[in-house]
């Protein structure tokens, strides 16, 4: 049988790839200084610069913390997510596409078969305390709290027909109380807490933290590709070719991952609400995902934890910093592949690649690589953007470009708005559309005519395709073909 596919088994691969793994014992403190740190080495994405891409890291000795370890930026490169998943990072929404429409679902595993399990720690239990149980860094000093930044939720409806795994910016706010941003009207999780409220009974939760990245991306899917009910569990033991493990919970009548580093247990409870910056009133959350402080939501909805339970030896606390790199992994990769299914079941063989790249968060923007064969084809892009859009609701920013521009390189795509576009024809505006509430200028007062409410948007295309009928006029440069190149730097 083949070895079991876990973070572990993911990180002891990652240390033979030169310059992709780092672990330091140099004390660091999980309250802002951590993610400071590594938002020089390796954050990239939307954070304030100076920062760049780097290697994951692994901080071994973490103040307030013995034996625990705290990895982050794992996913915080495309090129190492390729090299984790064994496949070119070119092509990984196509990969995840595949994965989605080939599940391995997961499997149920004994308690010995269940390394989450082997330190059980009860809320019933003498000075039981998340906050000194579980080593949540914060991402700056204004944070609300301590924050679980890549927890998997695992819940089921009602009746136990459906299950999914999300992932929401919970924070610690007390020894046995979490808050959780479920974003109204997104995610499965919300409509079963939903299910739950309307009945008043508390839903139960295991919250799972320490997962290879087939788990963390693959749970990052949403609807239209996944439908209500499809547990992403199943795209990550296709991704893998392992099925995930999973055991009874301890405390609550919910699954774990078993091979997780951390498992926290507990309930979403019923019309029970908590203002997330209770502790600090800052006003802010964290740092989220387009490169802003979100605000502090004044009504979480709360998870009483029953039981924090991990690993025996050095457990790894894993966490991400909210506007890095390894946001545009997870939600981009996906969405990539969210696209790219529903474009070929639309206009097949006309988008050639899709790209959500670090400048929209992997949210806000994606970059579609045109194909166009004979002069039917011209319009046909643009009729791929309004797709694009209706495939991911949050997606702000389409840009459009042939198949001779190299889309994982913004010079390249940008020198097409510089060469192949003119703004008073290859400019789409879509006013009055449904967007991100995050994007800070997506509120009424920035736009009163189009912005009704908070977390509506102006939608844009920039059509920086050639026209078919052109295409000999816009033939880039022909440079002599030497494929043993490489010599030259011997």
């Amino acid at each position: 049988m083949a070895d079991k596919y876990d973070l572990r088994s993911v990180l002891a691969e990652l240390k033979q790839l030169p310059g992709q793994y780092h672990e330091t014992d140099v004390a660091v403190d999980p309250e802002a200084e951590l993610s400071g740190v590594y938002r020089y080495i390796g954050a990239g994405g939307t954070v304030q610069r100076p920062t760049q891409e780097g290697p994951a890291m692994m901080f071994n000795n973490v103040k307030g913390f013995a034996q625990t370890r705290v990895l982050i930026g794992l996913m915080a490169s495309r090129k190492r997510v390729g090299a984790m998943f064994h496949h070119d990072y070119k092509t990984l929404g196509q990969f995840l596409n595949e994965s989605v429409s080939n599940p391995v679902w997961p499997q149920m595993v004994t308690e010995a078969e269940a390394p989450a399990h082997e330190v059980i720690q009860r809320a019933t239990d003498a000075d039981f305390d998340i906050r000194k149980l579980v080593a949540a860094p914060t991402n700056t000093p204004q944070d609300a709290g301590p924050y679980i930044t890549v927890g998997v939720v695992l819940g089921s409806n009602m009746d136990k027909s459906k299950s999914d795994v999300t992932i929401h910016r919970m924070v610690l706010e007390d020894k046995d109380k979490i808050g959780i941003y479920i974003m109204p009207g997104g995610r499965h999780i919300g409509a079963f807490a939903e299910e739950y409220e309307k009945a008043n009974k508390p839903m139960p939760i295991t919250i799972n933290i320490g997962l290879d990245p087939a788990i963390t991306i693959g749970a990052t899917f949403e609807p239209p590709t996944t439908p209500f009910g499809y547990n992403e569990l199943g795209v990550a033991g296709a991704i893998r070719q392992q099925p995930v493990d999973l055991v009874q919970g301890v405390t609550v009548d919910e699954k774990a991952i078993a091979r997780s580093e951390y498992t926290l247990e507990g309930y979403i409870m019923p019309n029970e609400r908590i203002q997330e910056d209770i502790n600090t009133h800052t006003g802010k959350a964290m740092p989220e995902f387009p490169g802003y402080d979100g605000d502090a939501n004044p009504a979480l909805q709360v998870i009483k934890v029953t039981a924090v339970t991990h690993r025996k030896d050095n457990p790894i606390m894993q966490s991400v910093i909210g506007p890095s790199e390894e946001h545009v992994s997870m939600a981009g990769i996906p969405t990539e592949a969210s696209i790219l299914q529903l474009v070929d079941r639309a206009i097949p063989g006309k988008v050639l690649n899709v790209y959500n790249p670090p400048a929209g968060g992997g949210k806000l923007m994606t970059i579609l690589q045109i194909h166009k064969e004979n002069e039917a084809d011209e319009g046909i892009q643009r009729q791929a953007a309004l797709l694009a859009f209706s495939a991911f609701k949050e997606l702000k920013t389409v840009i459009l470009v042939d198949e001779d521009v190299d889309i994982f390189d913004m010079n390249d795509v940008i020198w097409t708005m510089n060469t192949r576009f003119q703004a008073d024809q290859d400019l789409m505006v879509l006013p009055g559309m449904r967007n991100h509430p995050l994007d800070p200028s997506e509120r009424p007062q920035y736009d009163p005519k189009s912005i009704r409410f908070r977390g509506m948007s102006s939608k844009l295309v920039i059509d920086g395709t050639v026209p078919f009928d052109m295409k000999t006029q816009f033939e880039r440069a022909q440079f002599m073909e030497v494929k043993d190149w490489g010599k030259y730097l011997k």
